[in-house]
């Protein structure tokens, strides 16, 4: 029987609680996470089973731009993309989201109105979460009030480098109290924790703290998501709601570019974490480059022909 999140309050009531809770999580064996998500990987989705993968996840991608050139014109072309992705093909799913920065937060909300296409916004200092936690919350609060469905917060990887995990877990609860009605991804920016034992006691911090999803990374640094930190997030998430009842998402984003890849990861969800997670209230793509694959490969498979990436637009 699951226990709730009340039980975990003495973990939560110091640092010295907190960090005792995280470091008395069991170890992991590198070797074997590894092993097991190079296995995964080796899985072959043929004919039907692989259409309905492409489609399911062509509807998990957060289709993102993070540029400093974004324009309203950019976000406004990439909205109309992720409502309809192939304008030739009406069958083709809409995407999850757009992920933007949160000043073009109001122009994705209203490229995007009703369309049941998500806005989500990145936010905290995004990406490398050096601000005081005043100017994070106000980025949040921006990013709210312009119309953003979802935030994705980047956590203080210094903190919780140095071992000051109350300081973390404190401000992802600001963040989560200042989110109201949107749903909260927490960055960990696993290319930067070094270890996979950091991974693990990342996901549990920000599970505790209130996390809808946790999320691999910005995009930024030179390691995002891989099949084994990706399987390590989707252990915790199975763990923490067989411990908790409460289920939590996982998106891994950066580096994720083609549809064997996407089919890849989808494995890892069903393997690891089960069933309930193959849907996009559960699991996302956080990418930019992705979709194009997507739709070549899908139309591939309705006419027998590659079209190749002319007959797709640029993003």
């Amino acid at each position: 029987m699951p226990t709730t999140l009340s039980a975990f309050a003495d973990a939560t009531a110091s640092d010295r609680a907190l960090r005792r809770f995280l470091h008395g999580l069991p170890g992991v064996d590198a070797v074997g996470l590894e092993a097991r998500a190079a296995a995964l990987g080796t899985r072959s989705v043929k004919t039907t089973a692989k259409a309905y993968a492409i489609d399911l996840a062509i509807s998990m991608i957060d289709l993102t731009t993070l540029e400093g050139a974004d324009t309203p014109g950019k976000v406004r072309a990439l909205a109309a993309k992720a409502v309809n992705p192939d304008p030739t093909d009406r069958t083709t799913p809409r995407t999850a989201a757009v992920c933007v920065y949160p000043d073009m937060a109001a122009t994705a909300a209203a490229a995007l109105a009703g369309s049941g296409v998500k806005v989500a916004s990145v936010a905290t200092a995004f990406p490398a979460g050096r601000a005081a936690l005043d100017v994070k919350i106000a980025d949040v609060r921006d990013a709210v009030a312009a119309g953003a469905d979802e935030i994705d917060m980047v956590i203080d990887r210094g903190a919780f480098l140095a071992g000051r995990y109350l300081k973390v877990y404190e401000e992802i609860l600001a963040v989560k109290a200042e989110c109201g009605s949107a749903r909260l991804k927490v960055i960990f920016e696993t290319g930067e924790l070094s270890t996979y034992d950091n991974i693990r006691r990342a996901s549990w911090l920000g599970m505790l703290a209130g996390a809808d999803f946790i999320k691999t990374s910005t995009g930024k640094v030179a390691v995002n998501a891989t099949p084994a930190n990706t399987l390590l997030m989707l252990e915790a998430v199975r763990d923490f709601r067989a411990q908790t009842g409460v289920q939590v998402g996982v998106k891994p984003a950066g580096g994720i570019r083609t549809s064997k890849d996407a089919i890849k990861f989808l494995v890892l969800v069903n393997e690891t974490a089960g069933e309930d997670w193959l849907d996009n209230h559960w699991f996302r793509f956080g990418a930019s480059s992705l979709l194009n694959d997507l739709l070549m490969q899908r139309q591939k498979l309705s006419t027998g022909r590659y079209s190749g990436p002319d007959y797709v637009t640029v993003d």
